[in-house]
């Protein structure tokens, strides 16, 4: 149920409101005392040791786990949720792309909550081998292709599944957004 687009977990109707996500933070111990771990914040942890004393994680902070700071536990999860990849990518495109029927169809399908495959920053060549499935793109793969060509260094991709139709998103660091819609080849992963 939680992979149809129009639904949200619940049964309700998906929409950015019903999909925002809790907030993240940094799992962080206090250099000297281990075994305790916060909530990293700007600098410092939620409950206000100083970065200079801090080791970062390679994970989140779990507020829930039974090795976590109390107060930072606590502020947590009080802060306020973030909004959802479908609305991040969304609110990306209105500013980044340009206007045209492949950025409305996919703005609608962002609103009803359509999967995000992947979206992923890095090597450009590694990204167009891999990932980008260019080949898979019917409408607009030539301005697409030509930015996946541009990019020297690191590039970001975005590809987006819907029932029928795929969508990959080129965002070079240096231009506009360029969307490529192309056929499903299957159902999309789940």
């Amino acid at each position: 149920m939680a992979a149809t687009p129009d639904f949200d977990a619940s049964g309700g109707t998906w929409s950015f409101a019903t999909a925002r996500e809790p907030a993240e933070f940094p799992a962080v111990e206090v250099e000297g005392v281990p075994g305790v771990e916060h909530a990293g914040g700007a600098g410092r942890t939620l409950c206000g040791i100083r970065g200079r004393y801090l080791k970062f994680f390679l994970h989140d902070f779990q507020p829930q786990a039974l090795a976590s700071c109390r107060k930072c536990r606590a502020l947590a999860e009080g802060a306020p949720s973030r909004p959802c990849g479908q609305e991040r990518l969304h609110d990306l495109l209105l500013q980044e792309a340009e206007d045209g029927p492949l950025r409305t169809d996919l703005l609608a399908a962002l609103r009803r909550g359509v999967r995000i495959a992947i979206w992923i920053t890095g090597p450009a060549k590694v990204l167009i081998r891999f990932h980008s499935r260019i080949d898979r793109m019917t409408e607009e793969a030539g301005p697409a292709t030509e930015a996946l060509a541009a990019a020297k260094t690191s590039i970001t991709l975005a590809r987006v599944e819907d029932t029928d139709r795929q969508y990959l998103v080129v965002l070079p660091p240096d231009g506009r957004a360029r969307i490529a819609r192309g056929v499903v080849t299957g159902s999309p992963a789940a």
